[in-house]
């Protein structure tokens, strides 16, 4: 097997979304060594002002979400009727399809929040589908554990060594794998991957051996080639979520929630918005 490489490193940037809500945001729309993810926030912060107003309802097409949890509660409205609440561990998937409009929003007793939320691109055949919505427990994911790492899988199969694990999240698995990785301080784990696949590793806690400088918390690490790579922590540890995708290779036209293939698709998704035709029923 070849050792799969980093790349490039990305940082992540502060901003703001929905209702003033404080995030770290890499966006990768363009990014062809992101393909199929789109975007990557990270929202974290012991202060409710920070994410107090949430997101109110807002429209999106063409694309998915997976917002995961590690701290806090948000509860989920949508346009199909469809309603969740996760808590510290849970995931909420959804595939936006021709049209929804959806909230979310923190729980109530949330004084912290540290999350996640992923846009995952749809391919051209299935934009205009139907939309679909999941709430995945934190009791329902899978595990696997071993000297020095502890994984967390949502999506897909995941494989170290002679042991794999596959994620409860069965309707992203097409698309792309999610799992939550925990190396202890100079703990190591060497993953087998398809190398056709777009593999990244977003670190928000400790670092990751690489070069002089390593990969710290806030960054991404773009990698390419290879169907093995070696991720060795650093003093401190390393938390990280890992993300791969076979690329679509598609073009992405983007406009704010919407995300389709021409400027053309574009324009008709904010008429169909403005007109009320977006979505089959009213939020």
């Amino acid at each position: 097997m070849t050792e799969r490489q980093i790349i490039e490193i990305r940082a992540a940037h502060p901003s703001r979304d929905g209702d003033g809500v404080a995030i770290q945001r890499i966006a990768g729309m363009q990014h062809a060594g992101m393909d199929p993810v789109l975007m990557i926030d990270e929202l974290r912060s012991e202060h409710r002002e920070d994410f107090a107003g949430g997101f109110p309802p807002h429209p999106h097409r063409g694309m998915q979400t997976l917002t995961y949890m590690k701290a806090g509660g948000i509860q989920h409205h949508d346009s199909e009727g469809n309603q969740g609440e996760i808590r510290g561990g849970g995931a909420q998937w959804m595939s936006a399809g021709r049209g929804v409009i959806h909230s979310e929003m923190p729980t109530q007793d949330s004084t912290g929040l540290h999350g996640f939320q992923l846009w995952i691109n749809l391919p051209r055949a299935e934009k205009m589908s139907a939309p679909r919505y999941r709430d995945i427990p934190a009791d329902s994911l899978a595990t696997l554990s071993g000297n020095g790492f502890q994984l967390t899988v949502i999506a897909g199969t995941w494989r170290a060594g002679e042991e794999s694990v596959q994620g409860p999240l069965r309707e992203l698995e097409a698309r792309a794998a999610v799992a939550d990785l925990s190396l202890e301080p100079n703990g190591e784990l060497c993953l087998e991957l398809p190398a056709t696949e777009s593999v990244l590793g977003y670190v928000y806690a400790g670092s990751l051996v690489h070069g002089e400088s390593g990969v710290g918390p806030q960054h991404l690490a773009v990698t390419a080639g290879g169907e093995r790579w070696t991720l060795g922590a650093g003093e401190s540890g390393a938390s990280l979520l890992l993300l791969r995708g076979e690329p679509l290779r598609e073009p992405v036209a983007h406009y704010g929630p919407f995300v389709m293939n021409t400027p053309e698709e574009i324009e008709q998704a904010l008429q169909d918005y403005q007109s009320g035709n977006l979505v089959s029923a009213g939020f």
